[in-house]
C-alpha cells in the first residue's frame, strides 16, 4: 500500500493496538472541481480490491477532515460548529471511528461488520462503508438540531461523491441501514444514533 505502508495493515491485525495514525492527506492533485461535478454519480456496483492506506486517508480527509487546524473546523459546514457527526469507517478488518483532530483512525469493534452496513448485497463486499453517527447531545438545545445534523451529515456524503467522482472511485449514499444491530456492534453511546451510510471502492 502507499503512503505509510504498515500501518494500517498493523491496525487491521493487532486487536489491542486502538488507534493508528492515517498518513497525511494530500492536498493536492485530482480532477478540477467543475469536472468532478460532472462526474459525480452514484454507483451500485464495486469491486472487491482494498483501498490504498493514502486513498483511504485523504478520503477521509475530504469527507470531514479538519482543513483549519487553529479552530479544529471542519471540510463539511456544521450548525454553530457543533460538528454533530461521527463518522465510522466498516472494513472487512473491522470497525474503526475516524478522529479527525488526530487525523487517526480508532478502533470501534472487531471483525467483519460489512454485513450489518446495510441491506443491499453490493455492501457486504465493498471495501469500505462509511457509517454517519449523530451525537445528540452535541446538536442538543435547538428545535431543529436534526435538521441540521442531516444538512451536516449531507454535506460529508457530497463531500465523498465528489472526492470519488475526482479519484476514479465508486460510491452511494444509503438510508437502508439495521440501525439497532449497528449501532450495538459499534458500541454506540444512547445519544448516538445512525442516521446514514456510505459504500465506496473501486467500481467493478
Amino acid at each position: 500500500m502507499r503512503g505509510a505502508p504498515h500501518a494500517f495493515l498493523s491496525l487491521c491485525l493487532a486487536p489491542l493496538l486502538l488507534a493508528q495514525d492515517l498518513p497525511k492527506p494530500a492536498l493536492s492533485g485530482g480532477k478540477p472541481l467543475m469536472e468532478a461535478l460532472a462526474q459525480r454519480k452514484s454507483v451500485r456496483s464495486f469491486s472487491e480490491k482494498e483501498l490504498p492506506e493514502q486513498i483511504l486517508s485523504n478520503l477521509l480527509w475530504a469527507a470531514w477532515g479538519v482543513n483549519r487546524p487553529s479552530s479544529g473546523q471542519r471540510t463539511a459546514p456544521s450548525a454553530h460548529n457543533r460538528q454533530p457527526i461521527d463518522l465510522y469507517v466498516i472494513t472487512a478488518h473491522g470497525a474503526f471511528l475516524y478522529d479527525a483532530k488526530a487525523h487517526a483512525l480508532v478502533r470501534a469493534a472487531e471483525g467483519d461488520l460489512r454485513k450489518l452496513a446495510g441491506r443491499q448485497d453490493f455492501v457486504f463486499t465493498a471495501p469500505v462503508n462509511l457509517i454517519f453517527v449523530e451525537d445528540t447531545v452535541r446538536s442538543a438545545g435547538d428545535p431543529q438540531s436534526a435538521v441540521w445534523s442531516g444538512v451536516t451529515a449531507g454535506a460529508i456524503a457530497q463531500n465523498v461523491y465528489l472526492f470519488c467522482a475526482s479519484e476514479g472511485l465508486a460510491t452511494v449514499v444509503r438510508g437502508w441501514v439495521d440501525h439497532e444491530p449497528l449501532a450495538k456492534a459499534l458500541g454506540l453511546k444512547p445519544s448516538q444514533r445512525v442516521i446514514l451510510a456510505q459504500t465506496v471502492g473501486y467500481p467493478k
